[in-house]
This record gives C-alpha cells, structure tokens and sequence, in this order.
C-alpha cells in the first residue's frame, strides 16, 4: 500500500535528463502535487549535509539523475537505493593536448604526462574516475595501458557540494562555486606541465575551441558502446528504498514526469536544445556540439540491456580502480516495477 509523502527531495547533474527538462517545465511538481507531493531542491538547499546527498543519495525519500559515478558509489557503500531508469544521451569525451605536443593519436600518449583531477576531501571523486575511464578506455584501443603513461594529479580543495546551487533566471550553476577553480588540468595544459587531458560535455568543446586544443580522441562517438561508457554514459534515475517500499505511488510519478517530458523532447527540438543550454549552464550551440543535432531525441529513460551492461562494466571498472569499496550486481540494484506499472497503465488506455 503506497502511503502519501509530504515532501520529495530531487537533484539532477548539469547534464541532459529527463528529470532536469520536468523539472524546468513544472511538470514534476504537478504530477506530484496531485498526489500531495511538494517537491524540494536538493542542491539549493542551505544545508551543506543535503547538499552532499547529492553525491552519497543518505537523504530519505529522494531522487536523483545524472552521472552514475555517485550513485554507484553510494550503492557499492551501502546506501539502499534502487535504480528505476537508465537514460543513455551520448556525449563527447575528449582526450586533449596541444598543437605542439606532437600527439597526433592514443599511442603518442606513452610516456607522456597525463593531467588528472584530485578532489581530496570528496567522499567520491567522480571527476578523476571519469578522467581514467576516458584514458583507459583510449589507450586501449591502441593497444597501451593506463601505467603506459605518467599521471600528473592536480589537487583540489573542498569538495562538491561547499556552497549551494543558484538559479539565475532558470539557469543554475550546480554546486556554486568552488575554491581553487574547476580546470587546474587545463591551466596545467596550457602551462606546459601536462601533455594532456580529459574533459567531457559541452564545456569541454568550448575550452578546445577556445583555447585552440588538438582533440586525440573522442571516446565518446567511438561505435563500441562500451568504449563510450562512462559517467554519463549511462546515466542513473535512482530513489531511496524507504521511497519505493512506503511511497511507490511517488516512484511512479517521478519516472511519469521524466518519460513525458522526454517524449515532448522528442518534437520540440529547437525548446530542448534551449532547455539543456540552461541544464548545462551553456549555450544552445555548445549543447548541439556536445551532445549532436539530434540530442532531443538522445533523451530516452529505460532499462534496456544495452545500458545494463554498460553500467556493469563501468561499476567493475570503478571496483578495480578502488573508486569503490565492492563490486556487485547491477541487475540485483534495478527494480523494473515502476517502469512495468507505466507500461501496463499505457497499455490499458490504448486498449
């Protein structure tokens, strides 16, 4: 039996979502509401200790969308929570350097220096563990390995979640601001103490034009989909358990907002690239370039299997890299039901 629930707290990354889109057309707030749901921004709240939830999923009766690193870290820590939908929007993943560096390719890379993100005091840091998924996964396909090239790490203080997100005429800058900067790498790059690195999304294009970089490789339109997994490739719908077990009215709801939003996604191109530009904090042509002309239709939130097994791949992955304590089964974390309770609704109406 689903019982009401006064308040929902949701969160998204700053990446295309389903729930990013409900949430900015209001359409996550009127399905709830109906059902006596107000909803909360995890990510805006005063509260440093909600805010990291965002990264640790510890806030009861929350949902959350965006880069899996933290939701499968949280998992892999003990959190009970359970995967709803996997939504899969292909992005850019680029290994970058400079004109003059002479890397040409993935194998030019050996015995090089390779600039890396290293947020100390992040309970997980889901920049570096993307960083040496995108390495890896690069040098592989040449046939080299991560220890084929020296790591120069670049440390960060504070962590993700120090000052709240700000929304600015609809357009938040997720985690406000951070100390220290969010590109030492770069300027590591630029300086000439790195050889290269790695930055993803449309951030990432932007920084290459702008700064003139040389892309080695774009893991991210590489046809293996297991080469392109990665962070946000796919990325994870998750709730807590206690929301699924008490409330499984509002689980369902959630996932109801998400799938209407990205089907109106699907015939609204021209709205949703300018929808994602205020996601991604970035412009509706930096979107289009990092997420491709067709990123309206790239918003698909399921549980196929293509996506299940990527995101095992990925969890061994962040398991053998001691980015997580255990391994385990991403099949066992999923529950299909609020997805198969949808689908058996749509299938009674159109009957």
């Amino acid at each position: 039996m689903s019982q009401p629930l006064d308040t929902l707290w949701y969160t998204r990354c700053p990446v295309p979502t389903g729930l990013g889109i409900a949430v900015q057309k209001g359409w996550l707030e009127e399905t709830l509401g109906a059902q006596g749901t107000a909803i909360k921004s995890l990510r805006e709240s005063d509260n440093q200790a909600v805010r990291e939830s965002h990264f640790d999923h510890s806030l009861q009766n929350s949902v959350r969308h965006g880069g899996n690193i933290p939701a499968i870290w949280a998992r892999a820590s003990g959190r009970e929570t359970r995967v709803i939908g996997l939504s899969w929007a292909d992005e850019v993943q680029l290994i970058l350097t400079t004109p003059e560096s002479g890397i040409k390719s993935a194998r030019d890379l050996k015995g090089r220096r390779f600039g890396l993100p290293n947020w100390a005091n992040a309970q997980i840091d889901f920049t570096r563990a993307q960083a040496i998924r995108g390495l890896e996964n690069a040098l592989k396909l040449d046939g080299l390995e991560v220890r084929d090239v020296e790591l120069v790490d670049y440390t960060h203080g504070g962590t993700f979640s120090d000052e709240a997100a700000q929304t600015v005429n609809g357009t938040s800058t997720f985690g406000g601001r951070r100390r220290g900067g969010q590109n030492a790498e770069l300027v590591g790059l630029l300086r000439g103490e790195v050889d290269a690195i790695f930055l993803k999304g449309a951030h990432a294009v932007q920084l290459a034009q702008q700064f003139g970089l040389h892309t080695v490789i774009d893991t991210g339109s590489h046809p293996e989909p297991l080469i392109r997994a990665n962070n946000g490739t796919p990325r994870t719908l998750s709730v807590d358990l206690n929301l699924l077990d008490r409330h499984y009215d509002v689980a369902v709801g959630i996932l109801a907002a998400v799938l209407r939003a990205e089907e109106w996604a699907w015939t609204h191109p021209d709205d949703t690239r300018r929808y994602l530009a205020r996601e991604t904090n970035s412009s509706e042509f930096w979107v289009t370039q990092a997420y491709g002309e067709d990123a309206h239709q790239r918003l698909r939130t399921n549980l196929d299997e293509r996506s299940q097994l990527a995101l095992q791949d990925f969890t061994d992955f962040l398991h053998r890299w001691n980015f997580i304590p255990q391994g385990f089964s991403v099949r066992d974390w999923i529950d299909p039901r609020p997805l198969e309770t949808l689908r058996s609704a749509v299938a009674q109406r159109a009957g």
